[in-house]
């Protein structure tokens, strides 16, 4: 390749092609290798001749920045990808990234909503609207949010098609394309009925009307703009709005929130992991590991509520040995 950038979209190329990588993962893998790219520049590297010692540098250049764990996880990520992929294709002889340790990721708890937060939300969203069409709509976007822990790019462009009939199972097309069937609750189906007659009965003339007469018309949530389907930075608006009518913090409340508020309810009610990393379309059980804080607790609280020495007992009643102190909690 006869320049970084060339390269870098060679790669790119590949990576949707081949690999089926979703447009943000696309966005992502290109920014971090530009920035790279750019760092190598005035120090007359390119990317051909890149080194371990220079992703190594380059990785305490990143850490000197600032820039968290995550981020500087995901660069070097990034980096092991193409490198791979030059040495794949003959662009080089050796593949500079692969012994490398990485920073690891933080194990932080992830930032999730209360159920009864939830329920709030879910009170206040009839009332978060212009119109009737509008407070209808609000109402289905959450109650689906929430029934089937979507991420916001998969609610926003759910096509209409797959949402008639009163479906109990939703089919959503995730990252990479890739098809997963969630169920729907009975709130859920019934918020959905109800936005759907809305839309199926808009006047003619009227604003849902004049956007189901264009590209609108195939999206669940229509809107104006290129897409045709609302986009994701009006429905966190949205949610902003709910937080306030039910009084919490909107900085709290964001569409990947009630995404973790999903996962953690479900595991609360004694869903399993495996269960939950189908429902949330992660590629790996290791994804849906940051949630493994609920099952910690729900064991601690299982030992200490059922075994037979986490109850205080009469002497002698000991199961085991009735000269031995039981254990109280």
């Amino acid at each position: 390749m006869s320049t970084d950038h060339q390269a870098i979209g060679a790669f790119l190329d590949a990576q949707a092609a081949e690999a089926g990588a979703a447009r943000n993962t696309l966005l992502a893998y290109g920014r971090d290798l530009r920035d790279l790219s750019d760092w190598l520049g005035p120090r007359g590297l390119t990317l051909a001749t890149l080194t371990r010692e220079q992703v190594e540098d380059y990785l305490a250049h990143c850490d000197a920045q600032g820039l968290s764990r995550a981020t500087r996880a995901r660069r070097l990520s990034a980096i092991r990808q193409f490198t791979r992929f030059a040495l794949e294709e003959g662009w080089r002889d050796d593949d500079p990234a692969i012994r490398i340790a990485g920073p690891g990721r933080s194990q932080r708890i992830p930032r999730t909503l209360t159920q009864a937060q939830i329920q709030a939300l879910l009170d206040a969203a009839p009332g978060i609207g212009r119109t009737p069409a509008d407070r209808s709509r609000n109402l289905c976007l959450i109650e689906m949010l929430y029934a089937t822990g979507m991420r916001v790019s998969e609610l926003v462009s759910l096509p209409v098609s797959g949402c008639r009939g009163d479906p109990a199972v939703l089919v959503i097309r995730g990252k990479g394309g890739k098809e997963r069937m969630v169920p729907l609750g009975q709130a859920a189906r019934a918020a959905l009925r109800d936005w759907l007659a809305v839309r199926d009965a808009a006047p003619q003339g009227s604003a849902i009307a004049r956007l189901l007469a264009g590209k609108g018309a195939r999206w669940l949530f229509p809107a104006a703009g290129a897409a045709g389907h609302l986009p994701r930075q009006s429905f966190s608006r949205l949610l902003g709005q709910m937080a306030v009518a039910a009084g919490i913090d909107p900085a709290q409340v964001t569409p990947h929130v009630i995404r973790h508020a999903f996962a953690t309810h479900l595991l609360e009610g004694g869903a399993d992991l495996r269960s939950i990393q189908m429902l949330l379309g992660h590629a790996d059980l290791g994804s849906t590991e940051i949630y493994t804080h609920v099952l910690n607790h729900r064991m601690r609280d299982l030992v200490l509520n059922h075994h037979p020495l986490a109850r205080p007992v009469a002497v002698d009643d000991h199961p085991l040995d009735p000269n031995r102190t039981p254990w109280t909690t």
